[in-house]
């Protein structure tokens, strides 16, 4: 399962009201673990960093001059060990790609991986998304932001560490572009219910599910199938995807 940023959350059980802070001191929606570097995402870190890599302090981005083009722009949150992100950025090369996530393994993996492939539609954070989002990230300047598989922090007392807040989908809304698309998927049922109460609630949106489908869609055949997911599926695990866009 990947480990997202997620937005500190008031001390309740159910989702915060949409005008709740994002941050709160000593509560974070993810937890840094240590863990062993291969040879090749030490490489990532080192040698590829400096140029895919980004910061808080690079500030505000201009997404045209980053990717020097203009071209459709993915964010997505938590990419874990980059699998997927990397399938997308090769297989769609008219689309600008930008990955956060805390997790140094998986950082220093995809950008070892996105040099051996020659990737140039791709840069990553290692940051805490919110910050990302409010700090360096313009308004109307996303066409999809990704959420795939986030800690579903499943104990009850764990609930306000939920990423999926009324806050953070208001902080999404702004940075989609108008008609841009927030696209979720969770393997487990009571976070995938969790997350389309949230959306049922958010202003500005509107779900993309048919009234056969509702509140989720069929997997897309442009998420790429992990293999945390296909693993699930032979365990017989549900997977919900929720995709809603941006009306206002």
């Amino acid at each position: 399962m990947n480990d997202e940023q997620r937005p500190d959350t008031p001390s309740t059980t159910g989702p915060e009201s949409a005008d709740a802070p994002l941050h709160r001191r000593g509560i974070k929606s993810y937890v840094l673990r240590a863990g062993r570097m291969t040879a090749a995402q030490t490489r990532g870190l080192e040698e590829v960093w400096p140029r895919l890599g980004l910061t808080l302090e690079d500030g505000r981005q201009d997404l045209e001059t980053l990717f020097g083009r203009r071209a459709p722009v993915v964010l997505e949150i938590g990419f874990g060990m980059g699998g997927s992100l990397i399938e997308q950025a090769e297989t769609h090369p008219d689309t600008d790609f930008i990955g956060i996530e805390v997790h140094a393994p998986g950082v220093g993996k995809l950008l070892d991986e996105a040099d051996k492939r020659g990737l140039t539609n791709l840069r990553v954070y290692r940051e805490d998304a919110l910050l990302v989002l409010e700090r360096c990230l313009p308004e109307g300047s996303l066409d999809t932001l990704q959420l795939f598989f986030p800690d579903p922090w499943t104990k009850k007392k764990h609930h306000k560490r939920r990423i999926v807040q009324p806050a953070f989908v208001e902080l999404v809304r702004t940075r989609l572009k108008p008609g841009g698309t927030l696209h979720m998927a969770t393997d487990w049922e009571a976070y995938a219910e969790w997350m389309a109460e949230v959306m049922a609630e958010a202003p500005g949106y509107e779900n993309t599910a048919t009234d056969e489908t509702a509140p989720y869609v069929p997997r897309p055949e442009f998420r790429p199938l992990t293999k945390f997911e296909q693993r699930g599926e032979k365990l017989g695990h549900g997977v919900w995807d929720l995709i809603f866009r941006r009306v206002d």
